[in-house]
């Protein structure tokens, strides 16, 4: 099972969506910036390690608001967990993505997400977490 760390990176009233490249496993599909944890890595340290080389940022990693375990129907399963992340220093800088883009909680809805990132996406639009 892959072990994995997505940011629910907030700015007043909106989070941070990402987009994949085309040349990324499933192209272009939404979803919330992170990454694998490495071997002997820490969730948090990994979530920080990521956001500085997916967006030029050092976060401030807040608390695990979510964790998934989704398995896709073609086999495999990811472990995802989703950190809140209020503070981070730096300015944005989109590395690997082919967009990033600030939206409310109901335009969420509107972008085509991962699969194991759907649930996690309706519970923000309706307000049940964060």
């Amino acid at each position: 099972m892959k072990r994995v760390v997505a940011a629910l990176i907030l700015k007043g009233d909106r989070l941070l969506a990402c987009q994949r490249t085309r040349h990324q496993p499933m192209p272009l599909k939404w979803e919330f910036p992170g990454g694998k944890i490495e071997e002997g890595e820490q969730p948090r340290e990994a979530m920080r390690r990521e956001l500085e080389e997916e967006l030029g940022i050092v976060a401030e990693v807040g608390v695990e608001v979510a964790r998934i375990v989704h398995e896709y129907p073609r086999g495999g399963s990811v472990e995802l967990r989703f950190f809140e992340v209020r503070n981070y220093d730096g300015e944005l800088e989109n590395r690997i993505f082919r967009e990033i883009r600030w939206v409310t909680r109901q335009e969420l809805l509107e972008l085509d997400f991962l699969e194991a990132d759907r649930g996690l996406v309706k519970d923000l639009a309706a307000g049940k977490i964060l």
